[in-house]
């Protein structure tokens, strides 16, 4: 079942991503529609965090149609929410970009899925140093500090490329013992993934990306 679970996670992964970027880029072309997006931040933040939450709590005894609807509908509050990227950088830059954050995707995946280590070790100290950078983020907004976002970006590259190995790892765990529905475990892996990818494209963006002429 192992190999079996992870082309349907990495499929529904692709589906995500792609939803993404292809919501985010088209918002970015209609420039009221865009204003109109940004100014409601909060609200896809909060209806992002209300389908992370429904999706964990429920994940196994949803149906799969729901699962995979929940998945979707993420993917495209997570493209109206990334809409800017295509504003203030140039598309050649996050096309770039994109390209290194998969690299390291892949590199960090295949090591989560080969190695002997027991990756559950660093669970915690990867939980804490998220909860970290969240918590000076916020601080930050308030601040303003360059460098200091720049420090966050770079500890959370770190954290989110050794989350990939630890999640890979976790799923494969997962296809050998849960008893959740196979297709409702492709949802949930793909979703813990596609977080993964999605911030450590960010930040490499944050650090590398060029802004628009």
């Amino acid at each position: 079942m192992g190999k079996n679970i992870f082309a349907k996670v990495f499929l529904w992964m692709f589906i995500g991503l792609l939803i993404t970027f292809g919501t985010s880029f088209y918002v970015s072309t209609q420039e009221f529609l865009a204003w109109n997006v940004l100014k409601l931040g909060w609200v896809w933040f909060i209806i992002e965090l209300a389908i992370v939450i429904f999706l964990a709590a429920r994940i196994t005894k949803m149906s799969s149609f729901t699962a995979k609807l929940s998945f979707a509908l993420y993917s495209f509050v997570t493209g109206l929410m990334l809409s800017y990227i295509f504003i203030i950088f140039s598309l050649p830059s996050i096309l770039l970009v994109f390209g290194v954050a998969a690299l390291m995707f892949g590199i960090f995946g295949l090591y989560g899925y080969f190695t002997k280590v027991d990756l559950t070790k660093i669970s915690s100290i990867l939980a804490m140093g998220l909860v970290g950078i969240i918590i000076v983020s916020l601080i930050n907004i308030f601040l303003g500090n360059a460098m200091v976002d720049t420090i966050i970006s770079i500890v959370g590259i770190v954290i989110f490329t050794l989350f990939v190995a630890y999640d890979i790892q976790k799923i494969k765990s997962f296809s050998s013992f849960s008893n959740i529905p196979t297709d409702n475990l492709a949802i949930y892996g793909a979703l813990q993934l596609y977080l993964d990818f999605i911030n450590i494209f960010l930040n490499l963006l944050n650090l590398f990306g060029n802004s628009r002429d």
